[in-house]
């Protein structure tokens, strides 16, 4: 019988925009994340196309609420206890401890909310997983810095890092520098605060906020082993192969661009330079670069611990122009592959290729990996005693922890964790919707925000206890 390995960290995952709401109590200050609406100007505004920096009567905000897990993380945290959660990973807001980003001090309120979080968890025995940035920029660092464009970002957020690593020294083993700290390329607001101005080269900004905050993470990295020398700092990355449409060589020649596209933050966090074809990159994109003499040694002596990333689904790519142009966009596009399904959002369903992604990356970097984000987004209709049986979320969940369980025993894969994305119902961060549901415990929730916010458990609450309990062992 396949199981994990003991001391294997079961769990799940959320984001602070995404679930906790009280976008303006305890001192929290406004951060990009809560002026991107829900609706047909989500995509513009998080994009950085379209400038919104202020909130109007116009649009509706679904991070202002969430689902409120700001005054019930207390019952939600004993929902996950319940499942046999041996780890949780959640975000920190960084507009909750530093309001404006560029203050000395840390907002003394913010900081208790998450003591208290963090206690919460300890109390059950849950491992803490702490996201430092997930996607989330205090809105005075973009409209009077620019955001991570500006050099001076780097201060800010290590004086954020400082604060929160001295105050949850000896509780929070794991961190996480940057979530999927590549979707800066693909949806440049909501990932790093970035807005571009008229006549701006995007690609430049782009890969110049990326060194700003590969520096950043590295010199996180330096102060957390300084601080406790028993933190792991994390990288983290949207992950996820990209197969070749053909066995063209120029197809496949596409493919390994495409993954390189991802892989290039990685490689400087866990290798500690920039790799040989991201140089041929800047020079044939005429990208210059402002890089301080110390960066290259700061990159360098401060690689990461171990690798995370979320996968959800793989990827297909094409030399062809014309195949291409008929790829289906989420925050990363892919042609639809034939030999697979896929969710009612377009993901297309593989678990093996997770053991595949599993594999490539332990492969490329002999360092340990987590899985911080996997799961089915689908619309679930409850009955009415608001329960869901959502059998397609088993299967899904099923057939990709068999996968990576086989990557585990059977390809020797070191692997500490493997942490459900959503596991309480949230607001989704590419669609802004409610109905986009990944969690094992339903919100009474709709899309315009409307809704008793009452939990309940579906059927994949019970399964998942029972694959924690057997360590992966009964599926």
């Amino acid at each position: 019988m396949k199981k994990m390995p003991d001391g294997f960290l079961w769990g799940g995952a959320t984001a602070a925009n995404q679930c906790e709401g009280g976008y303006l109590e305890g001192g929290r200050g406004l951060a990009n994340v809560d002026v991107i609406p829900a609706g047909p100007d989500r995509f513009a505004v998080a994009t950085g196309k379209l400038k919104m920096f202020t909130c109007d009567d116009e649009h509706y905000y679904p991070s202002h609420e969430a689902i409120d897990m700001y005054h019930t993380y207390k019952e939600d945290i004993k929902l996950l206890a319940d499942m046999g959660f041996k780890c949780y990973r959640f975000s920190v807001a960084w507009s909750r401890i530093f309001p404006k980003g560029d203050e000395t001090e840390p907002n003394e309120e913010g900081l208790k909310f998450y003591d208290c979080l963090i206690d919460e968890c300890l109390k059950y025995g849950i491992e803490p997983l702490v996201t430092i940035v997930h996607f989330d920029c205090p809105m005075h660092l973009i409209e009077h810095y620019g955001s991570w464009r500006n050099r001076k970002m780097i201060d800010f957020y290590l004086n954020y890092c400082k604060a929160i690593f001295n105050r949850y020294k000896g509780k929070v083993k794991y961190w996480l520098t940057f979530n999927e700290i590549n979707i800066l390329m693909h949806m440049p607001f909501m990932g790093a605060g970035i807005c571009f101005e008229e006549g701006e080269n995007e690609i430049q900004v782009k890969y110049q906020a990326a060194h700003h905050e590969l520096v950043a993470s590295a010199l996180a990295t330096k102060l957390a082993h300084e601080i406790d020398p028993n933190m792991m700092i994390g990288c983290m990355l949207a992950a996820g192969n990209t197969y070749a449409n053909t066995c063209a060589p120029a197809d496949v020649w596409k493919s390994i661009e495409k993954d390189r596209e991802n892989y290039f933050f990685i490689d400087v966090q866990s290798r500690g330079e920039y790799p040989n074809y991201a140089k041929k990159f800047f020079e044939r994109e005429g990208i210059s670069l402002e890089i301080a003499p110390e960066d290259e040694t700061i990159l360098k002596e401060n690689t990461v611990d171990f690798i995370s990333f979320s996968y959800y689904a793989s990827r297909l790519t094409s030399a062809d122009p014309n195949v291409t142009a008929a790829a289906d966009g989420n925050m990363i596009g892919s042609i639809r592959n034939p030999y697979l399904k896929a969710s009612e959002w377009g993901w297309q369903i593989d678990p093996l290729g997770l053991r595949i992604t599993l594999n490539s990356m332990y492969d490329r970097y002999q360092k340990p990996l987590f899985v911080v984000e996997n799961g089915l987004g689908a619309v679930d209709v409850p009955d009415e005693n608001g329960y869901v049986e959502d059998d397609y979320r088993i299967e899904y969940m099923r057939d990709h922890i068999a996968a990576m369980i086989d990557a585990v025993v059977l390809d020797g894969v070191e692997l500490l964790g493997y942490t459900m994305w959503g596991c309480i119902d949230l607001v989704s961060a590419s669609t802004g919707e409610m109905k986009k549901r990944y969690g094992f415990v339903y919100v009474d929730k709709d899309n315009d925000g409307n809704g008793t916010l009452k939990r309940t458990k579906k059927k994949s609450f019970d399964w998942y206890k029972k694959v924690i309990e057997s360590n992966g062992a009964c599926l």
